[in-house]
């Protein structure tokens, strides 16, 4: 029995998705540019990396449906990608390649069968663990995302930004405070 499925992944994918259109719509255009360090992304770039990176595990469970990934060519996707983030955009664009490829990758996850998302798939000799479930694979694009979302977060602090996930935080436990002061 399966609690968890394609449905579920779609769904929160969606969620992770839309708390980074929010945090991408919070950051005002001007600071696009802005990197923490000047080896890192900027806010631009990381953005559309995070837009971009679904790709691959598209390519990899969808369009080419690898079992292995023994000799899959990552460096060279992975720069076709890096490629893409460089080019120049303006917030309003980012955004938008956010939700449509958003929308893109979360619908078809919806479309996956638990039968597909239980397929092992071989990791290259060396690797620990030696194999993983397509589903577990799926699920790193949305830790990946989470991941550089808590990075824009920072940023955002950085440049004088609170998080839309902390202004909603505080709006709460001002509301309960306030309940609590009225009874």
């Amino acid at each position: 029995m399966t609690y968890y499925g394609a449905k579920e992944l779609a769904d929160s994918f969606r969620t992770v998705r839309k708390n980074t259109i929010l945090t991408a719509q919070d950051i005002p255009e001007e600071k696009y540019s802005f990197r923490a360090s000047p080896e890192t992304r900027s806010v631009a770039e990381l953005l559309t990396h995070i837009a971009l990176m679904p790709t691959v595990p598209e390519r990899i469970h969808g369009i080419e449906r690898l079992t292995s990934l023994e000799g899959f060519d990552f460096f060279g996707v992975m720069g076709q990608v890096i490629g893409k983030e460089k080019e120049p955009r303006t917030k309003a664009q980012i955004i938008d390649l956010l939700k449509k490829e958003g929308d893109r990758f979360a619908s078809w996850l919806e479309g996956l069968t638990d039968d597909f998302l239980g397929q092992r798939v071989t990791y290259p000799a060396g690797m620990t663990p030696p194999t993983k479930t397509r589903f577990e694979m799926l699920m790193s694009a949305k830790e990946h995302e989470m991941h550089h979302r808590g990075q824009l977060m920072l940023i955002q602090r950085m440049v004088g930004v609170t998080p839309h996930l902390t202004r909603d935080m505080q709006a709460r436990i001002a509301s309960m405070q306030q309940a609590r002061a009225g009874s």
